[in-house]
């Protein structure tokens, strides 16, 4: 049987195996091989599989498939690994990166502290204050498209009323994201589901993702669409730090010009866990 050679990396707890074309050409990635590699009991495991693809006109082409199989969104922790990833394989001429990812052109660079920062283009839809119907209530949610979908629900607005946990910790994250994640209005690709809570200018996330179907340790996308609807709604002001479920640090910048967001970058350490090789399955 063929081998797959990849490398395992981790964003803040996101983790992702990375297949690189050029360590393992001709070979064809399917929804199977996805799930399969990506299973965390019968295969390597992870939220994610990226693969990175050399280009004449880029440092890199990366193609993103959620641990299900699913395509089609952006994965901004996936990106900054992708970012360490081209750098520690010689991709790069330098420590700053152009790539393609959904067919959409991004940047990012390696800082000198060792963190990646990844560029993020300006969010697609931004909704503030509106209910949804989940655990038995009317729970105030935000929305924002920050290349892949995130409602953004703040338990300690007092509008809400959560009446079974009394912090993040004793959230239920998983049957509560699942609920809110296949609501008929967020239909029919669903959306991600992020639950924080603000303290001395810092949030605090959970996050339920789609593709995953599960809690993540870290979601990039998630972080970004928090800080920016908290710079609305509690006016948290970039740099803004997240602390993630996995007890790491994110930063996400941006500037505010005529009520629009632009310049947005999350930053944050990456690191590569291990390399190895595995049978193909195809």
């Amino acid at each position: 049987m063929k081998k797959i050679f990849f490398t395992k990396m981790s964003g803040t707890g996101n983790d992702f195996i990375f297949i690189d074309e050029t360590k393992n050409p001709g070979l064809i990635i399917d929804i199977e091989t996805v799930q399969k590699l990506c299973n965390r009991k019968n295969g390597i495991g992870a939220d994610g599989l990226i693969t990175i693809h050399n280009s004449g006109k880029y440092d890199f082409i990366m193609n993103y498939y959620n641990s299900d199989g699913s395509t089609g969104s952006l994965c901004a922790n996936g990106a900054r690994c992708a970012i360490f990833y081209a750098s520690d394989s010689g991709k790069l001429k330098n420590r700053t990166a152009k790539f393609l990812s959904n067919n959409l052109q991004y940047s990012g660079e390696i800082l000198s502290n060792g963190n990646v920062k990844f560029n993020l283009n300006s969010p697609q839809k931004i909704k503030y204050n509106f209910k949804v119907k989940a655990a038995d209530q009317l729970i105030t949610s935000h929305y924002a498209n920050t290349g892949s979908p995130h409602v953004v629900i703040n338990i300690s607005d007092p509008e809400n009323g959560f009446n079974f946990f009394s912090s993040l910790d004793t959230l239920p994250v998983e049957p509560l994201g699942r609920e809110i994640r296949n609501l008929t209005e967020f239909a029919p690709e669903g959306t991600n589901v992020n639950f924080i809570k603000i303290k001395d200018g810092v949030i605090h996330i959970r996050s339920y993702e789609r593709g995953v179907e599960a809690e993540t340790l870290s979601c990039g996308t998630g972080s970004v669409a928090a800080a920016i609807i908290s710079y609305v709604t509690d006016g948290l002001r970039p740099p803004i730090k997240i602390i993630t479920k996995g007890n790491e640090n994110l930063f996400v910048n941006f500037d505010v010009e005529n009520q629009k967001v632009k310049n947005i970058s999350l930053t944050g350490p990456v690191i590569t866990v291990f390399t190895g090789e595995i049978e193909s399955i195809n």
